[in-house]
């Protein structure tokens, strides 16, 4: 970890960006796409435009560059900005709602624990953000996972949409340390808490990295059910297969019907703090500049 802090942030971000913009862009092709077709599809496509997951994180960087710290009455109001001068970055009905009525004066805490009936919101948003939280506290777990929670309460007040964002948040503080691949899952096992997020990650900790890619998916999820449970473990078994493959982590993870742009982000912005797992740079140039990164 020679960089500084914020510097692992924004590299987390840029992984982050291009990873979305990479499934963003492949969103809504068949499942098992021949990497062949996929390859002309996403060559006919400039720029790739990344979504929500990636205006979230943005916010998540300034406020960390701001204050040091997740500072949630502002991380809020950074979702807000965003959201209201770019709606169509494909929000989900849950954040769409939050943010209409936070942008109108209501409290967020409110707003946040009203969803779903009150239970809030077990979806993927707060894990697909969470990266650069990892990356900026790589040094210290304890303060990722609180960092993590802070992040994910803003918008998601369901212990298992916590889980995700702090299971992802652990991934890439591993990555940022250098960690090795097999001891991954067994380190965010660790931190996670308890919940059907964890008993999921559990069982793909169990899963030997050179199963078949299409049953793995199959047992885990992949995003369509847009919930923590249900995307969060898929993507880091596959960051633990591709350690240090940025394109093969991505192919990987876009392979497979489901949320594609979210298993873009997380696993894009896990792997890119691998040492030596480098995003290509032909992708960097593909994907539409992200506010606040060096060009």
């Amino acid at each position: 970890m020679n960089k500084a802090p914020l510097e692992r942030a924004q590299q987390a971000l840029r992984g982050l960006a291009v990873g979305d913009a990479f499934g963003e862009t492949l969103f809504g092709e068949p499942g098992a796409i021949a990497k062949r077709v996929a390859k002309r599809l996403i060559a006919t496509q400039r720029p790739w435009r990344w979504t929500d997951d990636t205006a979230m994180a943005i916010s998540i960087v300034d406020v960390l560059a701001k204050c040091q710290t997740i500072d949630q009455d502002e991380l809020i109001l950074g979702f807000v900005k965003r959201w209201a001068a770019e709606p169509n970055r494909g929000y989900g009905q849950g954040a769409f709602t939050l943010l209409t009525r936070v942008s109108y004066g209501a409290p967020w805490r409110n707003e946040a624990q009203r969803l779903f009936n009150g239970q809030g919101s077990f979806g993927n948003g707060a894990a697909m953000r969470a990266a650069p939280l990892g990356a900026y506290f790589a040094a210290d777990f304890e303060r990722v996972r609180t960092e993590a929670i802070r992040s994910a309460e803003t918008t998601h007040m369901h212990a298992d949409g916590i889980a995700g964002a702090v299971a992802v948040a652990i991934a890439a503080a591993c990555a940022t340390r250098g960690m090795a691949n097999t001891a991954l899952l067994a380190e965010v096992l660790r931190w996670t808490p308890p919940g059907h997020t964890l008993k999921r990650l559990q069982r793909a900790a169990a899963i030997a990295l050179t199963e078949d890619v299409v049953a793995v998916a199959a047992e885990l999820g992949t995003g369509l059910d847009v919930a923590a449970h249900d995307t969060v473990p898929f993507c880091l078994w596959v960051a633990a297969r591709h350690w240090h493959s940025y394109e093969d982590a991505l192919w990987t993870a876009a392979s497979q019907h489901g949320d594609r742009d979210t298993m873009g982000a997380i696993v894009g912005g896990i792997v890119a703090m691998v040492p030596g797992a480098t995003i290509p740079v032909l992708w960097q140039a593909a994907t539409e500049p992200v506010p606040g990164l060096p060009a």
